[in-house]
């Protein structure tokens, strides 16, 4: 009968998927119960909740429950309830639950009962609440009620039984109950079984409801085709069984008759022996005979006859058949021939014998009854031992040497025998390494080692080294190590006959140079900026001979000597390539190259020019910002001679065409992740063009030759106009004078920085900062600036003088920053006209100064 698995059986209605979902409640139990009439029922049930303190205080069991879909509720016969602390049972009050759970039983129980039991759950969260909805649950469990007990389900746990291999026989119940006991007999059909080992089980978990016995025990070939029964009793009565037929495979069964019985026979007479099979399975296959465990080829027959025994014949027989589960094989006939002993011979357990272990020596004289006294002989000595055997617990190399021995029983005395040799091996005696080199090894040399023994039986026949990367499997007595490393491990060396003996180790002691020199960073343990304190160590693993010393170079150059290289403030001139050597007697190891890096802000910049710092406009020029710094200059900004940003990010600033306004100071800055710094400001100088100047000198030659000409006009009109006031003059007591100025506006340059610089054209020079015409009367100097309005009275005995001031500046197209005014006269700065008083105005020679200055 099968037992349905663990498995919960939920038939979900709308509202129970509601409760289940709000309040999160789990039942567990099985989902089908069988029993029988009369018996009981245990239907094993669980719940918990995330609260964990609900109990099952509103509980109903239905049997056969009918859900109302108008009334939203179950109908049924009620088996049990219980509302609050309350009970209610039906008529015969069969039902009973658990306290603390849903676990129920009925007892007794009938075929009426079978059906489904509904399990109903009701309940409040706030119990206080009387108008609050109640959530509701329904499960259901299945009870399969039969007439009479059930039967067992017997099984066995390999379809193929074999003989004296272990086998298990479940006999399962699908039914447990409290209350119900339920106990078990196992019986093997005419036979009794051996030992039986039996395990009684009952389940009445949540998963699984049932009972079961477990035999296991080893089939013998006799329980081949007996019944194997299991039967399930309670209160002593057998309730019912299950039974299987047992189909034991096994080998033939075999066993011999002979004639005569005893099988000893003397020497000449004859003997008779049958072969019977007793039972196999399956059929077996042809009958063999064997003689002293050797099959006899031509005796393919059950019956084997022996005519005229020989002491040749003696010996054990028996006879053989196989089927396919294996081999069976009768029992040993021993034939035995009455004769005196044989002439002898001697025979060694184990031979050769080994040093150091036991040897028995057998004195084989074949005679029937056997020998009852031995003589015994070595080297043609008589032992005192006078048994059959000799034993030697331990073997010495004395013990080698000629044995035989002489036997005699009751028929007669037999021969010596010629005798055996006692061989008594032994491992290589005295292993040793040897080293062939006269001096001390060093490294890259060519080592000669010999493997040397005292003694050994047998001979030698290989080698072997170890290391073995050392001897490539070569079996020599000789190993040639070329080249030898400097970690070399101690040499062994093993010589074999059919055992090995393995010499001492023997370290070679190679000397070399220091090994695994590098360079270690102390300190700081991450990357180094400038001004950090930093350790460097020079390290090596190995050194032979131990004592060496330590040098540090520095791009190739001897910087100090010592193991560690201390920087107590580092700077940027301290990085580069280091490196550090360890040297002892035998040499000079150097590390591999171990670049120092050190961080820090830009520093040292500043801007050069190409092609040079004075360059003809309308050419190119590039500005590159040059810096030192570690990382790199990551971000570059450039100024002009105000401060003002360019706003360029690259290191290059290039300008194309070159204009007379980009004359000025230029300066760069650059940051890398550390910081920043800035240049110092340097100047392009941009010149005029050859065009430019020619084109400058034409206009500045013309203007000179045009304030010639109105000077000289100017004078004409002077001494017209002087005529004219001396007659004025001399109407007019009071004297008058005027200025007339004509004031010149500077433009105020772009800049006047500290930095600022005009462009100077060499080709071209102003030469006349200003020019006076002066014609005086008197040599008396007129007191007062040229440039005032204020008046002077009239000089008594002088005459009209007339001043013509020119002042003359460069032109403002000469520099970079002003920009010319070509409305403006830029000759003449103010004029001045005076007349004094009345008369004759002495007729002196007019002069005219020029006065030149030089900017």
């Amino acid at each position: 009968m099968h037992l349905l698995g663990s498995g919960l059986l939920l038939l979900l209605w709308p509202e129970y998927l509601a409760f289940c979902a709000s309040v999160g409640w789990t039942f567990k139990h099985p989902e089908m119960i069988y029993a029988w009439e009369g018996a009981c029922v245990w239907i094993p049930c669980t719940f918990k909740n995330k609260e964990n303190n609900e109990l099952l205080d509103n509980f109903t069991l239905y049997h056969n429950p009918v859900f109302v879909e108008a009334t939203k509720s179950f109908n049924g016969t009620v088996l049990y309830r219980k509302i609050g602390t309350e009970e209610a049972f039906s008529a015969e009050k069969r039902v009973n639950k658990a306290e603390n759970n849903c676990t129920l039983s009925i007892n007794p129980v009938y075929v009426k009962d079978s059906g489904r039991l509904g399990m109903r759950v009701t309940w409040k969260k706030d119990k206080e609440k009387k108008d609050e909805e109640e959530d509701k649950w329904m499960d259901y469990v299945h009870l399969n009620v039969s007439k009479t007990p059930l039967p067992p389900h017997l099984q066995l746990s390999t379809s193929r039984i074999e003989e004296s291999q272990p086998v298990t026989a479940t006999c399962l119940l699908n039914f447990a109950c409290f209350g119900y006991d339920i106990q078990w007999h196992w019986s093997l059909e005419e036979l009794n079984l051996t030992s039986p080992s039996s395990q009684n089980f009952t389940s009445l978990s949540t998963e699984k409801v049932f009972t079961q016995s477990q035999l296991t025990f080893r089939p013998q070939w006799t329980h081949h085709g007996k019944t194997l029964s299991c039967q399930v009793l309670h209160s002593s009565k057998v309730l019912s069984e299950a039974a299987v037929q047992l189909d034991v495979k096994h080998c033939p069964k075999l066993k011999v008759e002979v004639y005569p019985r005893e099988a000893v026979v003397m020497k000449g007479e004859y003997v008779n022996m049958t072969c019977q099979v007793t039972s196999s399975n399956p059929e077996h296959k042809t009958i063999s005979w064997l003689k002293n465990g050797v099959h006899m080829q031509e005796q393919q027959q059950p019956t084997l006859t022996l005519p005229k025994v020989t002491k040749e014949m003696q010996g054990t027989y028996l006879c053989q058949a196989s089927n396919d589960v294996g081999l069976g094989k009768s029992e040993e006939v021993n034939v035995k021939v009455l004769y005196a002993p044989e002439p002898s011979t001697v025979q060694f357990h184990p031979s050769p014998a080994e040093e150091g272990k036991p040897v028995e020596l057998i004195c084989i004289s074949p005679a029937n009854p056997p020998a009852k006294n031995y003589t015994w002989f070595h080297n043609k000595e008589i032992l005192e031992n006078t048994e059959e055997k000799v034993w030697i617990s331990r073997v010495r190399l004395e013990h080698a040497g000629n044995y035989s021995c002489l036997a005699e029983n009751i028929y007669g005395r037999g021969e010596k025998g010629q005798g055996a040799e006692l061989d008594v091996h032994y491992p290589p005696k005295e292993v040793t390494v040897v080293i062939q080199n006269s001096t001390l090894i060093q490294e890259g040399d060519t080592v000669k080692l010999l493997c040397r023994y005292q003694s050994s039986n047998p001979d030698v026949t290989t080698y072997s080294w170890s290391p073995e990367n050392f001897w490539n499997g070569k079996s020599t007595k000789e190993l040639w190590i070329y080249k030898i490393a400097w970690n070399t491990p101690p040499i062994t060396c093993k010589a074999c006959n059919q055992w090995c003996s393995e010499s001492p180790s023997i370290s070679l002691g190679v000397q070399y140079a220091p090994r695994d020199v590098k360079i270690l960073q102390i300190g700081p343990s991450s990357e180094i900026h400038a001004g950090n304190q930093v350790l460097l160590r020079c390290t090596f693993s190995y050194s032979n001979p131990k004592e060496v010393h330590f040098f540090w170079k520095k791009n190739g150059s001897l910087l100090q000597e010592g193991s560690d290289l201390v920087f107590n403030s580092i700077s940027p001139e301290d990085a580069g390539n280091y490196s550090c050597s360890i040297n002892n007697s035998i040499g000079q190891t150097t590390s591999e190259i171990w670049k120092l890096q050190v961080l820090y802000a830009p520093r040292r910049l500043r801007v050069s020019f190409t092609p040079a710092n004075s360059v003809m406009e309308g050419r190119k020029a590039a500005l590159t910002c040059e810096s030192d710094a570690n990382p790199p200059v990551s971000h570059y900004s450039w100024f002009d001679w105000n401060n003002q940003d360019l706003q360029y990010d690259g290191q290059t600033l290039r300008l194309e065409p070159l204009q007379i306004k980009h004359s000025g100071s230029y300066w760069c800055r650059g940051s890398n992740r550390l910081g920043m710094g800035d240049s110092p400001p340097s100047t392009l100088t941009v010149y005029y063009s050859p065009e430019t100047i020619a084109r400058r000198a034409a206009i500045g030659i013309g203007s000179c030759l045009g304030i010639i000409i109105l000077a000289i006009w100017g004078m004409k009109f002077q001494k017209q106009k002087r005529a004219q006031s001396q007659q004025e003059l001399q109407e007019n007591s009071s004297s008058q004078s005027f200025f007339v100025r004509n004031k010149k506006v500077r433009r105020t340059p772009l800049s006047e920085g500290p930095h600022s610089l005009g462009c100077y054209n060499p080709v071209i020079e102003d030469s006349i900062s200003y020019a006076t015409l002066h014609f005086p009367e008197t040599d008396t100097p007129r007191s007062g600036d040229a440039g005032t309005t204020e008046m002077q009275g009239p000089l008594p005995n002088s005459d009209d003088m007339v001043t013509y001031s020119v002042v003359q500046t460069r032109h403002a197209g000469d520099y970079e920053n002003v920009v010319p005014d070509l409305s403006e006269d830029d000759g003449i700065h103010y004029s001045e006209l005076v007349r004094f008083g009345a008369g004759e105005r002495s007729r002196a020679r007019e002069d005219v100064d020029y006065v030149t200055l030089k900017h």
